[in-house]
């Protein structure tokens, strides 16, 4: 994911996070209410205006920050003066398929232009994208395809483009499309990656081989878990979903699983995943995230005492730029050296799962700050008011989540197509899950009610 200095190397923002993260039951609030299945639609038609300017500005990014020759999209980019990095990033990668999938349903581009995107992407991966026995190093060159910064072969930012990947095979029922998603998917060798252990490694370097971190506490990886144990060809063993921890936090009367870990843990893997009305024997993650972005929208209002900028209509933190650097930041409890900055896509990532409240943060972000803090593809990465300061970059995968999270609230697009996939349903079974009744609204309307 995002790079960043720490100490005298480049590392990833999960490697960083492993630095603070030290977080197992289900979570609670009040008797689940049986329903039918719940959803979170149901935003204005104004709402929902906002929302399309903010997808279609988001597009914006995946277009034309993707390499013509290889599909490859850039890590980040500079929107205040000409951007002339050439760091791509295989999760920011993963996130662009998507998006092409969602502009053409929304009708940014024809389809024949989305399909020749995909096509020139899904190419390289297989024929020339380096590679260690399916596995994609993190971050490369946008032109060649070689590995950049001695970055490792990531299990995590894998898992994102596979998901980007089988999301264009199931969006766009086409035959060559099908063909690459095809072997790219099944020659990723997730038995390699479990050979000894449950708990797989967040990578490896041909320098060092494997990372000595390991997923072994509730956060993103429920997505890598839920692939590999969907592979057609080398799957998890299914005793791998019940071997990480999963920690349970209480704030404010709220019980939730949880991670010392910015907030962005609690999105990532739903933003393709469908989470709602199924549970495993530990929980309903899509209703534990519902609640651990409540918790997290009170721990910044408790905040305000410290930093003024704070409030119902301006909150969210998760790792980011900030003044001094890219910073993995969070809470509760906090972590890092939290100053008053506001990171869009804090709010923008749980959109689905407190509508109302992530909303109202966006637009003032919007309203209230303007061209500081937007620009050609949304929402900058992060600002501080109270020190004046405003990124200059946007980061492809907070971008990315931006995107999916936006369309899933509007229509479940993303949701609906992605779990079409063969591995997705494996995944879900193997990992024990039930479907089950349950009314998401009258739980986030339960949480709204505790608030006043």
């Amino acid at each position: 994911m995002s790079p960043k200095d720490i100490g005298c190397g480049r590392v990833s923002r999960r490697e960083a996070l492993q630095t603070v993260i030290g977080t197992t039951a289900s979570c609670a609030l009040g008797a689940q209410t049986p329903a039918a299945r719940g959803t979170t639609a149901g935003i204005s038609p104004e709402d929902d205006q906002f929302l399309e300017e903010v997808e279609k500005a988001n597009f914006l990014y995946f277009v034309e920050q993707a390499d013509p020759i290889t599909g490859l999209v850039k890590d980040r980019s500079n929107v205040r003066k000409t951007d002339t990095s050439l760091a791509a990033s295989i999760a920011a990668t993963g996130f662009g398929l998507t998006a092409l999938c969602i502009g053409h349903k929304r009708g940014y581009l024809s389809l024949n232009d989305a399909r020749q995107r995909v096509l020139t992407t899904v190419r390289f991966l297989f024929e020339k994208m380096p590679s260690h026995r399916g596995f994609y190093y993190h971050f490369a060159n946008v032109k060649t395809g070689e590995r950049v910064w001695d970055s490792e072969v990531s299990s995590i930012d894998t898992a994102i483009l596979l998901c980007g990947v089988l999301m264009c095979h199931a969006y766009f029922q086409h035959s060559e499309i099908t063909r690459f998603a095809y072997r790219i998917a099944s020659r990723v060798q997730w038995t390699w990656l479990s050979e000894d252990t449950s708990l797989l490694p967040l990578g490896w370097t041909p320098e060092s081989g494997f990372l000595p971190y390991r997923w072994d506490y509730y956060s993103e990886l429920m997505m890598i878990y839920l692939v590999g144990l969907g592979s057609s060809t080398h799957a998890l063993p299914a005793g791998t979903w019940n071997a990480w921890k999963r920690t349970t936090f209480e704030y404010a009367g709220l019980r939730y699983i949880g991670s010392y870990a910015p907030l962005f843990i609690n999105q990532y893997s739903q933003a393709w995943f469908d989470f709602r009305g199924k549970r495993d024997k530990y929980a309903d993650y899509f209703l534990n995230s519902i609640i651990a972005t409540e918790v997290h929208r009170i721990f910044c209002l408790e905040l305000s005492k410290q930093f003024s900028d704070y409030s119902d209509d301006l909150w969210g933190i998760t790792a980011s730029d900030s003044a001094n650097g890219y910073v993995v930041w969070g809470g509760p409890p906090a972590t890092g050296p939290i100053d008053g900055t506001v990171v869009p896509s804090a709010a923008a990532g749980s959109l689905p799962f407190l509508p109302q409240a992530t909303l109202r943060v966006l637009k003032t972000i919007k309203n209230r700050y303007g061209d500081r803090a937007w620009c050609r593809y949304g929402f900058v990465n992060a600002f501080n008011p109270l020190k004046n300061w405003y990124d200059t970059d946007v980061v492809g995968i907070d971008t990315g989540i931006t995107m999916l999270m936006a369309e899933n609230l509007r229509t479940g697009f993303v949701w609906n197509t992605f779990m079409k996939n063969g591995e997705a349903e494996r995944g879900f079974q193997r990992a024990g899950f039930e479907s089950y009744s349950v009314d998401y609204k009258a739980q986030q309307a339960q949480l709204e009610a505790r608030s006043r």
